[in-house]
């Protein structure tokens, strides 16, 4: 293996080891910090992180007021929302659990681009994919059980409410601030940044609780924000530049499963047979809506085979 694609491969397992973690660095942070200051801190950090970045690489911050204008809305959609869901959900669900509802996504993405966007409309193997990914779901969520409206359902929810949030902010991306051009390193510390400003101005009415502060939660809200929010974006972009964005986007397939390891190995987490079940079908939809889902058509040989 050459250097340069050990690198690449280097970082696409720091990638999903760093964002399967995230859930359980989520998990560590509200045992000090309410959900509200678990978001902030995380923003915040990862903000910082990339600003070190950019000045590293001498990239000029844009001067345009309209990119400023989408990328807080991107920070809205993308971090300010999602990372309160987030954060508020592992109150009372387990962090594994909150990694599978993460998983789901592409499969939000793909239904809501779709709906907005005309060329994505829906194909045959996008329809199978939403349904594996829908049927997926009410597994993980156990529908069999009935429905009682307990904080654990709520929580639930709310993660899938945070995925939502991610597949509007991944078309609003698409048709406003992709045609820009924009440095992708300089929209992932717009955003970042504008989500700190934003819980910054919110933290007196959603943010002022105790704080106990201690090791582990420290060490989780660095790793999160530093790495699972700020240096995870730079490595993704350039994991996307060496491998393609459909090969670079398997890492949605491993972070569920690193996240529930983890879950079950550093915190003790239970794991009930749907919940890896479920994740299951939503990673068979994400294939079944990309097209990698496609029984082998027999040929003249297989048919002779068999009669042999």
């Amino acid at each position: 293996m050459q250097r340069a694609e050990f690198g690449v491969t280097v970082r696409f397992a720091l990638l999903a080891v760093v964002w399967g973690a995230s859930f359980l660095f989520i998990k560590v942070g509200l045992t000090g910090l309410s959900p509200a200051q678990v978001a902030l801190a995380r923003v915040a950090l990862g903000a910082l992180a990339l600003a070190v970045v950019l000045v590293a690489r001498r990239r000029p911050l844009p001067r345009d007021p309209g990119l400023w204008g989408h990328l807080a809305v991107v920070s809205v959609l993308l971090c300010v929302v999602p990372f309160l869901l987030f954060s508020w959900a592992e109150q009372y669900i387990s962090s594994g659990l909150a990694s599978i509802f993460n998983a789901t996504t592409p499969l939000v993405t793909m239904l809501l681009a779709a709906v907005a966007l005309p060329e994505e409309r829906f194909t045959p193997p996008r329809v199978l994919g939403l349904l594996l990914g829908f049927a997926g779901v009410l597994t993980i969520v156990g529908v069999w059980h009935g429905v009682d409206v307990t904080h654990q359902l709520t929580a639930q929810l709310a993660c899938l409410g945070a995925t939502a949030c991610y597949g509007a902010c991944f078309v609003y991306m698409r048709r406003f601030l992709s045609p820009r051009g924009t440095d992708p390193v300089v929209v992932a510390f717009g955003q970042t940044a504008s989500a700190t400003v934003i819980l910054g101005l919110l933290a007196p009415a959603i943010a002022a609780t105790p704080v106990h502060l201690n090791l582990p939660v420290v060490a989780s809200m660095v790793a999160l924000g530093v790495f699972g929010t700020g240096l995870a974006y730079v490595w993704n972009v350039r994991i996307i530049a060496a491998w393609g964005a459909a090969n670079a986007s398997a890492v949605t397939y491993l972070t569920p499963v690193v996240g529930v390891l983890l879950g079950v190995l550093v915190l003790g987490e239970p794991v009930s047979w749907n919940q890896p079940a479920g994740a299951l079908l939503v990673v068979l939809g994400i294939l079944a809506a990309r097209g990698k889902l496609r029984l082998r058509r027999s040929t003249p040989a297989d048919a002779d085979l068999v009669r042999r």
